[in-house]
């Protein structure tokens, strides 16, 4: 049941919250904020600006944090809260939480007990950067935050390498960014066009855009590149092999591979249908990958 201020009892709400602005909140999400019971914050400090900032109400007395050291234990609590009543909302640091920020747990333990969850949505920062980048695509596909050792980050980009049609889209720390890029080189080559969006909405927002071949140039041109949360947009590139052979020699390529090995399969593949040996074998082995 409602209350006068359209707060649910026993239910949770998921708030966006500003990624830097603290003027990019909704009307709504400041009513949530004003009215629910209890509020589980990423950091109570953090949350207290936002507070101050927007003069909502007896803010202290109502913040609990949940963060990634005790998301467990705090889902509990809120668990609690809610079984006798009460309303409970969610925030991050910035932006929308649970998107690589602490509250999926939360949410998936809240769901599980049979509670409502509510989104009230808000700013976030991977849809910021794509808005403003200029890119176009059918797709985009949100990784977040890559691995931090340089190993194992090369191999989860390697896995990306087919999304062809895709803006690929992470978030990566000012500490890591140098790094991060140059394996984005070793991985996908110096051509394929890198944004840059750092620093998003807020003073010293900047939004940038160069070959990979040419991004650790510009990176180290300012040291004030380097500061502040980054989200890197990789541009998407054109299939090989793909528009440039015939439908009827990939349907020829398709059948010989059943029955044959690879190389001959490409090889009777294109003296049957006039394809070119290297384009077919370029398109054989992507299928492979995929």
């Amino acid at each position: 049941m409602p209350t006068a201020a359209g707060i649910s009892k026993g239910t949770l709400y998921v708030v966006g919250t500003p990624i830097g602005n603290l003027r990019d909140i909704s009307l709504r999400a400041l009513e949530v904020l004003s009215a629910v019971d209890c509020i589980a914050a990423e950091h109570v400090q953090h949350a207290q600006k936002l507070f101050v900032a927007h003069t909502l109400p007896a803010a202290s007395a109502r913040i609990m944090p949940l963060h990634q050291h005790n998301e467990d234990s705090a889902a509990k609590k809120v668990i609690e809260l809610l079984t006798n009543g009460k309303s409970v909302a969610l925030i991050s640091d910035a932006g929308t939480p649970a998107i690589s920020d602490p509250g999926a747990l939360l949410v998936q333990q809240v769901l599980a007990h049979g509670f409502p969850v509510i989104p009230i949505p808000g700013a976030n920062a991977a849809l910021c950067a794509l808005s403003a980048s200029g890119l176009i695509a059918p797709h985009f596909f949100f990784y977040g935050f890559l691995p931090t050792k340089s190993g194992e980050r090369q191999r989860k980009l390697a896995d990306l390498k087919t999304l062809y049609a895709c803006i690929l889209v992470f978030y990566e720390a000012p500490h890591r960014v140098l790094e991060c890029v140059a394996d984005m080189i070793a991985v996908f080559g110096p051509t394929r066009e890198i944004t840059f969006a750092r620093e998003l909405t807020k003073l010293f927002e900047t939004i940038y855009a160069c070959n990979l071949g040419e991004a650790l140039d510009w990176l180290q041109a300012d040291e004030n590149r380097l500061k502040g949360e980054f989200v890197l947009l990789l541009a998407p590139v054109a299939t090989p092999a793909q528009e440039e052979i015939s439908l009827h020699a990939v349907h020829v390529l398709a059948v010989l591979q059943k029955e044959l090995p690879l190389k001959q399969a490409v090889q009777l593949a294109a003296e049957i249908t006039g394809e070119n040996r290297k384009k077919l074998y370029a398109r054989a082995l992507l299928e492979q990958k995929t």
